[in-house]
C-alpha cells in the first residue's frame, strides 16, 4: 500500500497553513513554492480539501487558503480519505474457492458452538483488523500534533546551543 503524492502534498500544505504565523491566508504561489509543486496541480488538491471543508478559499487579489477548522481537529485520516477516497483497502477475492470452504469447515469442525459466518473470509478478517488499527492511528494524529512536535524539536535545538 502506498499513498499518492497528492496526499503528501495535501498534508504538507495543511502543515504550512497551520504553521503560518500570519493572521492572513496563504496564496497558492507561496504554497506551491514552499512545496516545490506546480500551482495547477496543487490547486486541484486544495480544491478537494476545500470541498470537504478542511480549508477555506479566500477570494480576491490577496486571496489564498486558510484552515477551515482548528489544526487539532484535522486528522491525517480526514486528509487521506479526501485525497485517496474512502474505499476499503482489502477485499477478499477467494470467498468461493475450495481452500476458503475448507478453512470455513475446519473452523466449524473444531467443536465451537459458533460456526464461522458462511463465506466469511478469514484472510479478510485479519486484513480488516489491520486496516482498523491503521485508521485509528491516523485518526489520533492531527496537523496540530505535527506542528507541536516540530516546535518541540526546534526548542531542543535552541537549548543545545
Amino acid at each position: 500500500m502506498q499513498f499518492s503524492k497528492s496526499t503528501d502534498y495535501a498534508l504538507h500544505a495543511l502543515i504550512h497553513l497551520g504553521h503560518s504565523e500570519r493572521s492572513s491566508n496563504v496564496g497558492i504561489k507561496e504554497l506551491s513554492g514552499a512545496l516545490n509543486v506546480s500551482e495547477s496541480y496543487l490547486s486541484k488538491i486544495m480544491s478537494k480539501l476545500r470541498q470537504d471543508g478542511i480549508v477555506r478559499a479566500v477570494p480576491g487579489v490577496n486571496g489564498g487558503y486558510e484552515l477551515a477548522r482548528p489544526a487539532d481537529q484535522i486528522t491525517f485520516l480526514d486528509v487521506i480519505q479526501v485525497i485517496e477516497g474512502r474505499q476499503q483497502l482489502f477485499e477478499c477475492s477467494n470467498s468461493n474457492s475450495r481452500q476458503h470452504r475448507l478453512l470455513a469447515e475446519e473452523g466449524g469442525a473444531q467443536g465451537d458452538q459458533q460456526r464461522p459466518i458462511k463465506n466469511e473470509c478469514l484472510v479478510e478478517k485479519v486484513m480488516n483488523g489491520a486496516e482498523q488499527h491503521l485508521y485509528q492511528y491516523l485518526q489520533e494524529h492531527t496537523i496540530q500534533s505535527v506542528l507541536n512536535e516540530a516546535s518541540q524539536r526546534s526548542n531542543r535545538e535552541v537549548n543545545k546551543k
